[in-house]
């Protein structure tokens, strides 16, 4: 493997803007600097948002209580990885059928809470002790404890590796101002929609948003779609059936005398 990218990157900050700024200019940085990349891309991306966490907590200049949750793809030849830590979420669009690539680390989710209370944390109305509604963040330096220290907060992504095949059309990263009021099949189909009608993934990306707004939603939004083919995504066709479908002369009584006793 001698090539790899940053196909797209979602970071929703809490306490400020400083934690999501930083590991957005470095995280690459980390990636591919660390011993592992490479050989094993997996080990490498875990090891460089810990590393990441663990520099921005030494940024004297930076207002270090500020929090990121983190959302990122890589792709390398047909392969996609996606690495997330928080709540944002990414959807891939399967021929119309919505496939979700990450989990949305929330206190109340059964793993995450068994993890935190294993760690001497708690989740209480929903928050992490009670200050944070997502399970895991880079930064929040306020709730950690010395860097390599067991924290109920964790700053280390799960990953979610795709081999995209041709009914592998698109992907939606979105943070949770878009899953607060829209589905990820809701997402997939939309989305699906609109690249039919002019193929923009950037224009689509604004629908979604737009979309979002118009639902009322209650938190920040950012969406990327990114397509993995030039063209837009075929009509798919729905085979007829070939069930014939008919009501018994007794039905059709019944019906008639239900009608006339409403008339």
């Amino acid at each position: 493997m001698n090539f790899i990218s940053i196909r797209g990157q979602v970071f929703d900050g809490h306490g400020g803007t400083d934690a999501a700024s930083f590991v957005r200019k470095n995280i690459l940085k980390f990636i591919v600097e660390d011993s592992h990349f490479p050989l094993c891309v997996q080990k490498a991306i875990k090891s460089a948002f810990v590393k990441a966490d663990h520099a921005f907590a030494d940024a004297s200049s930076l207002d270090i209580s500020s929090g990121t949750t983190a959302l990122t793809t890589f792709i390398f030849g047909r392969t996609m990885l996606i690495a997330n830590a928080g709540d944002c979420r990414a959807v891939l669009g399967k021929r119309g059928r919505a496939l979700e690539l990450s989990r949305d680390h929330k206190p109340n989710c059964p793993s995450e809470r068994l993890r935190i209370e294993k760690l001497g944390g708690v989740v209480y109305d929903g928050y992490l002790n009670g200050q944070l509604s997502v399970a895991r963040a880079l930064g929040d330096w306020h709730m950690k404890g010395p860097k390599g220290s067991a924290c109920p907060l964790s700053a280390e992504p799960e990953l979610q590796e795709t081999l995209l095949t041709e009914d592998d059309e698109f992907l939606i990263m979105g943070c949770d101002g878009l899953w607060d009021v829209m589905s990820s099949q809701c997402a997939v189909t939309m989305a699906r929609k609109e690249l039919m009608l002019h193929n923009d993934p950037e224009r689509c990306s604004k629908e979604l948003v737009r979309e979002a707004l118009k639902r009322s939603t209650c938190d920040n939004l950012t969406v990327i779609v990114i397509c993995f083919s030039p063209d837009p995504p075929p009509r798919i066709e729905v085979p007829q059936s070939r069930v014939r479908r008919s009501i018994s002369a007794e039905g059709l009584n019944f019906l008639k005398g239900v009608l006339d006793s409403n008339s």
